[in-house]
């Protein structure tokens, strides 16, 4: 059952990543300074058109075009905490999906409580690290250290059920294994590598990739995310293969990414209903 059940997901992922091919979705982002040049390649490498915009006097023109918003609050400041603010307004008025990333989410009072505004408007998924989806469910600071998580995946898995169902969002929780949840039902993704943790905004990256996913099927986000989580992972996995460290398997992980086929995704997902 559980490979019938594989197989049956590693069809969805190749059905999402063949549509972000040929569809080539637009995904604005408002990310932070570490993670652009990652971000933008992963999506770019995905068969995605990522744009790097983030002035609040651009986004009443541009973000209505876009089919999705990424917003990461990574090297969060004062100047941009309105420009996310009114892009994920916008993309919530005009209901087009939006993806938060709560970077050291319980880090600091300023940022927990900026995390906790741009939830109020209604992102449709929010992925983070165990340490960040327990902040954001428990409001409470201090409970990370910096960006990195002191929990594992699984001690998160009902804080991410709390948090999507106040929020209404799909939750996503990275870790050895990846779980996402919409409140109700839970998966769990298996695939990556541990070295992709030794590559700064692997994780921002990968949520970037879940707003391209998520714009071909938007009604179905908890798929949609699922599956990128797992894809990314398998690009990871097929990277190692050459990766001498860190720095090659960056560039293998993007060339992997770039070059994945019907075959190794579909055999390649490692997804179950937990």
């Amino acid at each position: 059952m559980e490979d019938g059940e594989q197989r049956e997901w590693g069809a969805k992922a190749w059905t999402y990543l063949s549509s972000v091919r040929s569809l080539s979705p637009l995904i604005q982002c408002i990310t932070n300074f570490v993670s652009m040049d990652l971000t933008a390649n992963t999506l770019l490498s995905a068969g995605a058109s990522p744009a790097m915009l983030h002035s609040p006097n651009e986004s009443p023109d541009f973000t209505p075009q876009v089919n999705a918003l990424y917003i990461n609050v990574g090297t969060l400041s004062d100047n941009w905490l309105p420009a996310m603010e009114l892009a994920a307004q916008l993309a919530s008025k005009l209901n087009k999906p939006w993806v938060l990333d709560p970077v050291a989410a319980g880090a600091s009072r300023f940022r927990l409580k900026a995390c906790l505004d741009l939830i109020s408007l209604k992102p449709t998924v929010i992925r983070g690290n165990a340490s960040e989806i327990i902040a954001l469910a428990k409001a409470s600071f201090p409970s990370t250290k910096g960006v990195d998580s002191s929990h594992d995946s699984t001690d998160a898995v009902e804080a991410a059920k709390s948090l999507a169902n106040s929020s209404g969002a799909v939750v996503a929780v990275s870790g050895a294994v990846d779980f996402v949840t919409d409140g109700n039902r839970i998966v769990g993704a298996r695939n990556g590598v541990p070295m992709m943790q030794k590559i700064t905004a692997t994780g921002c990256a990968v949520t970037a990739l879940i707003a391209a996913f998520v714009a071909t099927d938007p009604s179905h986000a908890m798929e949609a995310t699922a599956s990128a989580l797992a894809v990314f992972g398998v690009a990871g996995e097929l990277g190692m293969e050459t990766a001498r460290g860190p720095a090659s398997l960056r560039t293998h992980l993007i060339d992997s990414l770039h070059g994945l086929d019907q075959t190794a995704v579909i055999s390649g997902v490692k997804i179950t209903a937990i």
